[in-house]
């Protein structure tokens, strides 16, 4: 018997189960409360129309920046010796998922 659900957290989706720690974007509020869109306790199935109200998710916030990795870019100008090189490392929240 699994017990998951999937909830939305700044515009993005995640399948989360308790115990679990999971990644997001960086969160400027801290206080989040995710909105529950699936609940899945072994045979019992509940679809949100979009959200489900009765349904809670309790999180707690581990770090609140933690660096991702880093994405580097290069462009390039054929035959005008042209070359750029910029970086990019996001910022991401740690939180753990206490109870569904």
């Amino acid at each position: 018997m699994e017990k998951f659900a999937v909830i939305r957290i700044g515009g993005k989706q995640y399948r989360v189960t308790e115990g679990e720690e999971i990644l997001v974007d960086k969160l400027n509020d801290l206080k989040v409360q995710p909105e529950v869109l699936l609940f899945v306790d072994g045979e019992k199935i509940e679809i949100g129309t979009p959200v489900l109200k009765k349904a809670k998710v309790k999180v707690k916030v581990i770090t609140e920046i933690e660096k991702g990795e880093k994405i580097r870019v290069f462009k390039y100008k054929a035959k005008s010796r042209q070359r750029k090189h910029t970086g990019f490392r996001a910022q991401h929240t740690r939180l753990l998922i206490e109870k569904i």
